[in-house]
């Protein structure tokens, strides 16, 4: 299930359990893309937020970071803002064991990479979490025969009386060996709704597996 306390704990700690912090955050977000241009050979890229007590204080009329700014981060709220091509290219970076990969678009054309600096087996533990999403956590629309992937969905609270949200999953597939990480964004549904992103990216496998099976091997 998508829980905020945990990463709530896993971010800002609670009790014996101790945070991230803020610091280790930010250093990990840019590790793996966001806050800065992608790369993407595309005008008017936008770079997103990775929320920091610098940012707080150039934004709020220097006010100070206090540790429930921390939480929110930690759960993707606050000021985080990161593009579609940011998700995905974090996603593949996950996928395919830390590769940062500067996206291209043009066929036959490779994209420059720098590796992420997080251990193997702690990526593997990211992967398997994925995948129990597909199979029995939220993401089961996801499921679909014949394809085995994994994916985390997220939601964004949209308007003052939050009613609306941005719904998300991103992943990857074929579980055992990926090769194309995706991302998927359905903006301002009705707060509530049982559709979303999910939904809509398992679709797309069911139509993969059907008219493009070559892409599930």
């Amino acid at each position: 299930m998508s829980s905020d306390v945990y990463f709530y704990a896993i971010g800002g700690g609670y009790q014996d359990q101790v945070g991230l912090g803020i610091a280790t955050i930010d250093k990990y977000m840019r590790m793996f893309g966001f806050g800065k241009e992608t790369g993407v050979p595309m005008s008017g890229e936008e770079f997103g937020t990775v929320p920091d007590p610098e940012w707080k204080a150039n934004m709020f009329d220097g006010e100070r970071w206090f540790l429930g700014n921390t939480y929110h981060t930690a759960i993707g709220q606050y000021g985080f803002q990161v593009t579609v091509m940011q998700l995905v290219r974090s996603t593949a970076a996950i996928a395919n064991d830390g590769m940062l990969i500067t996206p291209v678009i043009e066929a036959g054309q490779n994209g420059l990479h720098t590796n992420v600096a997080v251990s193997s087996s702690n990526l593997e533990v990211v992967r398997e979490g994925m995948r129990l999403a597909v199979t029995e956590g939220l993401a089961q629309a996801l499921a679909v025969p014949g394809v085995r992937a994994a994916a985390k969905t997220g939601t964004a609270e949209v308007g003052a009386r939050k009613e609306s949200i941005n719904s998300l999953v991103v992943g990857f597939f074929p579980y055992e060996s990926p090769k194309y990480a995706f991302a998927v964004v359905m903006e301002r549904a009705k707060a509530g709704t049982p559709q979303g992103a999910p939904a809509v990216m398992g679709e797309v496998l069911r139509f993969i597996v059907s008219e493009r099976p070559e892409m599930v091997k």
